[in-house]
């Protein structure tokens, strides 16, 4: 017996697993290997692009590269009265530099993000730069704005001495700093964005709702059609991928507008008396959305649909269980991981739709991903968009994370 155990001892099973792992590490390293080029491709050309982007949401380098005299001379200010004459001197010695290096508009419209009409109070005192009379500043420069004679102004240019801020990340979710950097919420007529945010999620929450009500009956009609019908309605629903997503909308422009096709439908047929407004409305936003990802809820909830036995049913019935409750209690719940799949595509998706919302959507159904694009496009406010965007990918992975601890990553299939 001694002797057994002796020989047995050597192939215990850590040993057998830790064998197994050295086995198996030449395949992982080759597989590794092999998926190496794609990895790369998508860092250099997916991951590092979009983490420069959302950077942007703190990158704060205006103030601290333009003024550094005029931040060293705020160094130890209390804030509670005017500063001293030597930062009216560093302030006017940074200005007339940023004005040979033609940054001053640049520092304005910073200042001009916290403080309505700073840009044009630095852009004044840029050019009467040459007309400032030897002596004391402070007095020119409340002659120039009585702002400058205040504390308000001042903290505003100490708050941003920093190369990071949050005040990009504070404004995205309405709240915003006191001159002492006390955060709090900002003025009711200026909290837009979370109400912007809750928007984005109800119409995504009801074009997921929409897709799905019209999406369920439409694959469990093609899994059970024979396969030549099964696979022209396949082709049916899958021939709106194949065209451009701004032709689809401009599809639905026509069909929606006073005198389009819907409305053109409806009084033919005496269903209405007067002409409906069918464009720039929520329900055109999300009729739209829905007809374009419909297939992106199909897809999944059929690939599962065709994965389940055409005899549970017939066995369900022959056991005496009526047709409604067979289809019920047996088939719709293996129907599930194509559902959450389904779901959660379409919902994920709808929170970044932009095209579509900006086409038919009226100014109230503007989601965030628009806003993105017009402090991209139009004011050219890089922090502001890049802080809408971050604020859009913690949501969106947030609810991803929730769905998955609620309905478990081993339902969800998506084929």
């Amino acid at each position: 017996m001694a002797q057994t155990l002796s020989l047995t001892a050597p192939f215990s099973q850590p040993s057998l697993g830790a064998a197994l792992r050295r086995a198996e590490r030449p395949n992982r390293l080759r597989a590794l290997a092999l998926a190496l080029p794609a990895l790369l491709f998508l860092l250099v050309t997916f991951g590092a692009p979009i983490g420069l982007f959302l950077t942007t949401a703190i990158d704060n380098p205006e103030v601290h590269e333009t003024l550094p005299e005029t931040l060293r001379a705020l160094d130890g200010w209390d804030e509670q009265a005017t500063p001293g004459e030597e930062a009216f001197v560093a302030l006017a010695a940074d200005l007339a530099r940023a004005k040979d290096a033609n940054t001053a508009a640049s520092l304005g419209k910073r200042l001009n993000y916290e403080s309505a009409g700073m840009r044009s109070r630095i852009m004044s005192v840029v050019r009467h730069l040459g007309n400032f009379e030897d002596g004391a500043l402070a007095p020119q420069f409340a002659a120039l704005d009585p702002v400058w004679a205040g504390t308000d102004i001042w903290a505003i240019i100490k708050r941003n001495a920093t190369p990071v801020t949050p005040y990009y990340l504070l404004t995205a979710v309405d709240l915003g700093q006191d001159g002492a950097g006390n955060i709090g919420r900002v003025a009711d007529d200026q909290a837009v964005f979370l109400d912007i945010l809750g928007r984005t999620l109800w119409i995504a929450g009801l074009v997921t709702i929409a897709t799905l009500l019209l999406g369920f009956p439409t694959a469990y009609v093609i899994s059970l059609a024979p396969e030549r019908i099964a696979g022209l309605m396949l082709l049916m629903v899958l021939l709106p991928l194949w065209t451009s997503l701004l032709v689809r909308t401009t599809a639905w422009v026509v069909l929606l507008q006073t005198d389009g096709v819907i409305n053109q439908l409806l009084l033919g047929l005496g269903l209405t008396t007067e002409k409906l407004q069918l464009m720039l409305t929520r329900f055109g936003t999300v009729t739209a959305m829905t007809h374009i990802q419909l297939p992106f809820t199909i897809l999944p909830i059929l690939s599962v649909m065709k994965s389940i036995p055409e005899g549970q049913m017939r066995a369900a019935r022959s056991l005496g269980a009526p047709s409604l409750s067979a289809f019920w209690r047996v088939y719709a719940p293996q129907t599930l991981p194509g559902v959450a799949a389904g779901c959660l595509m379409t919902f994920i998706l709808s929170l970044g739709y932009y095209i579509t919302p900006a086409l038919v959507g009226g100014p109230r159904d503007q989601m965030l991903s628009n806003f993105i694009a017009t402090y991209i496009n139009r004011d050219l406010n890089w922090g502001m968009a890049a802080a809408l965007a971050c604020l859009l990918l913690v949501m969106t992975l947030s609810i991803y994370l929730l769905f998955l601890r609620l309905v478990g990553a081993e339902r969800i299939k998506l084929g």
